[in-house]
């Protein structure tokens, strides 16, 4: 069942189109003129919005699984977001032709005079790490295409057969995700330090990106919610129910971070203490500040009240601020790893950004167009039914 919508949403996917055909020509500039800033800021931003796609598969096989009431009104968002995986596919194979500007083990040099990248090499390298990304793109592509067809099935017929069949994925893929980014967070973030090592660190970039995926969707359905049919299963207990959600993951994320932290820190490892130390140093402090203020204690603070959660606006504000900081934390995990001394902005960071959400967000809304906004004929969910 198609929807004619009556919001702003076709004049946003052209702005989402726009802004990413020009943020992809400044990044064909910066390529030009930077070529090694360009990889920098452009693996920073495709693991950005990757995280939002990733985050929003782990949700939807939650809510399959569970059913709740929070999912109903924004699952067609995290179906739609999770479609993304086969263009964020092709937007990361720029960053297979800039291996050698950003992962050490790459550098013939740099291998040879260290005992670590030598021991790392039947592991770490050019062939193995694409053949990995595919392959697990892959897994995840099909992840989602089943999971989205079976969800648009159900749409279809009142069987639960279909239901039954996600019910089923949901289970063991819910289990896989974090297995599959413990190996590739490995690759693409945890190598350009070959010293680095964390146990806990794919599983905190699995809660950001669950993070990620939640304060879009709330941004995203409070912008559509009182202009298409979603107004009519949306309330305040809806925001409610996500507003608690974004709570306790607010909590978990900040838990982990400064549990590896304080780990680390009080053990004294030399290899470790000197990722956080190259984060640390000169301007990056403010970086970190800007972090735990508006990742953390802003928004956990506010959380903290019902009024809070059940305003709209009061929790889209806090979802908007919370995805910018989860932006500079994407961007933190990565770039001072080249700049060890100190604070450095590129003009080619924003854009990197934009033009992969650009593209990313023109899918996206594409998607959003192509079924009805409300789940039908989901048999725990009675109010689909109704016209």
């Amino acid at each position: 069942m198609n929807e004619q919508l009556t919001n702003p949403l076709p004049r946003a996917r052209l702005i989402a189109l726009i802004i990413g055909l020009l943020g992809i020509a400044g990044c064909a500039i910066g390529w030009l003129i930077e070529p090694r800033q360009f990889f920098l800021s452009y693996l920073a931003a495709v693991l950005v919005w990757l995280g939002v796609s990733l985050g929003a598969i782990a949700w939807l096989m939650i809510h399959f699984l569970t059913g709740g009431k929070w999912g109903y009104p924004v699952r067609r968002f995290l179906e739609a977001a999770a479609r993304m995986l086969l263009p964020l596919l092709v937007l990361f194979i720029p960053i297979f032709f800039g291996l050698r500007a950003l992962y050490p083990w790459m550098d013939p040099a740099r291998v040879a005079a260290s005992a670590v990248l030598q021991h790392k090499q039947s592991y770490l390298n050019t062939p193995g790490y694409i053949i990995r990304a595919v392959v697990f793109f892959a897994i995840w592509i099909v992840i989602a295409f089943l999971l989205t067809k079976w969800s648009r099935e159900q749409d279809a017929t009142h069987s639960p057969a279909p239901m039954k069949k996600l019910r089923v994925l949901s289970g063991p893929a819910l289990v896989f995700y974090p297995l599959t980014g413990t190996i590739v967070f490995v690759d693409w973030i945890m190598s350009i330090e070959s010293n680095w090592y964390s146990t806990m660190f794919p599983i905190l970039i699995c809660i950001g990106q669950m993070l990620s995926a939640l304060v879009f969707v709330i941004v995203l359905l409070a912008w559509l919610a009182p202009r298409t049919s979603l107004a009519r299963i949306t309330g305040p207990e809806n925001f409610h129910h996500l507003g608690s959600l974004l709570l306790a993951f607010t909590m978990m994320w900040a838990y982990l971070a400064f549990s590896q932290f304080l780990i680390i820190w009080s053990g004294d490892l030399p290899h470790e203490i000197s990722w956080y130390l190259h984060r640390i140093a000169g301007g990056w402090r403010w970086m970190i500040l800007f972090i735990v203020v508006f990742h953390f204690f802003v928004p956990f603070f506010l959380l903290l009240s019902r009024n809070t959660k059940r305003s709209v606006a009061a929790l889209t504000v806090i979802a908007a601020v919370i995805f910018l900081a989860h932006i500079v934390d994407v961007w933190w995990l990565v770039i001072p790893s080249f700049y060890p001394h100190g604070l450095h902005l590129s003009w080619l960071d924003p854009i990197a950004v934009l033009a992969v959400g650009g593209i990313w967000g023109w899918f996206f809304l594409g998607q959003v167009q192509r079924t009805s906004l409300i789940p039908l004929n989901d048999p725990r969910f009675a109010v689909t039914t109704k016209s």
